[in-house]
């Protein structure tokens, strides 16, 4: 049995940068300065992202958010991690770590909504 649920192609800027947590203004800076990183444009200009694209982000938020590379530094690696061959091994499971994430802290906050048990 395959699973036939539909899933999107593109995303926004606006549901990338909320999945990962940062602005706008810094996913488009990271654009202009990692080549890789360039998502297609519709015909109104407007950015859309595919899943190899989050792949890449998310390999760039790790790099500079959690590991404290420069984003030079990020640059460098990925391409060393090219080199290799892991490049997107590692990317989908920084990808799969930014969605659960977001998911806990979606659980969080619908738990906060709730309230304490009654006792």
């Amino acid at each position: 049995m395959t699973d036939r649920t539909p899933t999107r192609e593109f995303h926004t800027i606006t549901e990338v940068c909320a999945l990962f947590g940062i602005k706008p203004h810094v996913l488009r800076y990271w654009e202009s300065q990692v080549p890789a990183l360039a998502p297609v444009k519709n015909r109104q200009g407007n950015r859309l992202y595919r899943a190899k694209e989050m792949e890449l982000i998310a390999l760039i938020q790790r790099l500079v958010q959690e590991e404290r590379y420069t984003l030079e530094g990020a640059r460098t690696r990925i391409d060393e991690l090219r080199a290799q061959g892991t490049a997107d091994a590692i990317a989908a499971r920084a990808l799969q770590e930014a969605f659960m994430r977001t998911l806990r802290g979606e659980l969080e906050r619908i738990l906060e909504v709730l309230g304490p048990e009654p006792d």
